[in-house]
């Protein structure tokens, strides 16, 4: 796609944004409802043009990571969104009086969504589930390293939404830059924090306001009294989910010292019993997005294991006959399935705690109190999301209050973004703004101030000239104030 042709899709939707201010509700729920006939006839295209970026990617984790999430959070919406439309009324005070108050939500205009490639449906769609519900049009770039989901997308949108409603814009990284140059009345982006300050960077040319989600190492902390079979499954299941490829993945992992060796034995049977069929060719597990990410990996362990680390390959022994066969039809994706990996010994100036891992290595970092635990968390940039194990309510009142985090799952891992209603963003470093529920609708609409004065005006009494009356009038506000 040149300049031109991309200006040009701007154009169309900014001139039809301006031509119609206001979007029904009737019109906005018509539109969510397409999106929703997209996703329940063409899912199964979508997770086959998934599985074939991927290499290895089975349809049914597309179907729980991506598409049980998309699901929820359009029946969330559909439910409240007639609430969520209504002005916000709000109390006068006494020298306003007898004016009325409240605050209207527009629509924006033109909200430009930059996707990514881990999970590609969910967040294509989700900031376009609450981009369309507050009235919005949407261009909407998907990651080139899902090319084939990008083409599938480009064409069913094409058939269930006019151009100057959604439209979607494949191309490369040259493409994206272009896109995120545009004057977009919000732009939407997922990805690395790298990317994430170049994005910034394009949209503060024009005064864009974005939302960004970022990522960052996500702590995950276990308390002296937690059950470590119980945590183990929960945390082995957050952090290979996608193989590691989620941004809201615990990172690291911080536990009371001397439970090294019964978390290890813990986590080992959570792999196993995860991944019975062992990993090698196992569609349940994921494969490394591309060659260059998997070389990266490799090379954060290598670091690792040469500065001094203990490194642990956690690679399940497969039960007899269970193992599916590789499918060498969708590429080399069996050879970019990456073991699971604990790190025993890691050191702040290893590369992988330095830098997000974004893969199957879990960092292991023992702590004698929990002050310590939570000093480290916070001598790093604030994360995307911050997970919790224990019993103890002080504990964790201690960590709800001593940390600050995106978002917080407590006794389980990554389920806070699950919730519909909640809001999921991050916080400096790992981004800013909220996508999902009535707070991320809000954050993609005006929020117009409106005042209605009545015929009978107290504010009349502070118009000039000042005098006597004046004073009075100041001296009684003064006590009443």
């Amino acid at each position: 796609m040149t300049a031109a042709e991309l200006q040009a899709c701007f154009d169309l939707q900014h001139r039809a944004s301006r031509a119609q201010p206001d979007v029904p509700l009737q019109l906005r729920r018509e539109r969510l409802l397409r999106l929703r006939r997209l996703l329940d006839e063409h899912g199964p295209v979508l997770a086959a043009a998934v599985q074939a970026d991927f290499g290895i990617r089975s349809p049914r984790l597309t179907e729980m990571a991506d598409f049980l999430l998309l699901r929820a959070l359009l029946s969330h919406t559909l439910r409240h969104l007639a609430r969520w439309m209504k002005p916000q009324k709000l109390r006068t005070p006494l020298y306003l009086q007898p004016a009325s108050a409240w605050v209207q939500r527009q629509p924006l205009g033109v909200v430009g969504v930059i996707a990514p490639w881990n999970y590609p449906v969910q967040r294509a769609l989700a900031p376009t589930i609450t981009a369309l519900a507050a009235g919005n049009r949407v261009l909407l770039k998907p990651s080139e390293h899902t090319p084939h989901l990008a083409a599938q997308l480009t064409a069913l949108v094409a058939q269930l939404f006019a151009p100057d409603e959604w439209c979607v814009l494949p191309g490369d990284a040259a493409l994206a830059a272009r896109f995120a140059a545009l004057p977009f009345d919000h732009l939407v982006f997922t990805g690395s924090s790298a990317v994430g300050r170049l994005v910034a960077q394009a949209a503060a040319q024009n005064l864009t306001p974005t939302t960004l989600e970022l990522g960052g190492k996500s702590p995950c902390i276990i308390d002296a009294d937690c059950n470590l079979q119980d945590a183990a499954l929960k945390i082995a299941h957050g952090k290979l989910l996608n193989a590691g490829q989620t941004c809201i993945a615990p990172d690291y992992l911080l536990l009371p010292r001397g439970r090294e060796g019964a978390f290890a034995q813990a986590y080992r049977a959570a792999v196993a019993r995860l991944f019975p069929a062992g990993i090698e060719g196992n569609p349940d597990y994921a494969a490394i997005i591309t060659a260059r990410h998997h070389a990266r990996l490799q090379a954060l362990l290598q670091q690792a294991q040469a500065q001094g680390a203990d490194v642990q390959t956690v690679a399940p022994v497969p039960l007899p006959k269970t193992k599916p066969k590789a499918q060498p039809a969708l590429g080399d994706g069996a050879s970019r399935q990456m073991a699971p990996s604990l790190v025993f010994g890691a050191t702040a100036a290893m590369a992988l705690m330095q830098e997000e891992i974004f893969g199957p290595i879990l960092p292991v970092l023992p702590y004698e109190h929990l002050d310590d635990a939570l000093a480290h968390v916070n001598a790093g940039p604030r994360p995307l999301a911050l997970y919790w194990f224990g019993r103890n309510p002080a504990a964790r009142a201690a960590v709800l209050r001593g940390t600050v985090s995106g978002g917080v799952t407590l006794n389980d891992t990554l389920l806070h973004m699950a919730h519909p209603g909640l809001p999921f963003g991050g916080v400096g470093h790992s981004g800013w703004g909220a996508c999902h529920g009535e707070q991320g609708f809000a954050r993609l609409c005006q929020q117009k101030a409106v005042l209605q004065q009545s015929r009978w005006s107290l504010a009349a009494w502070c118009y000039p000239p000042y005098g006597a009356r004046f004073d009075r009038v100041m001296a009684l506000l003064r006590r009443w104030l």
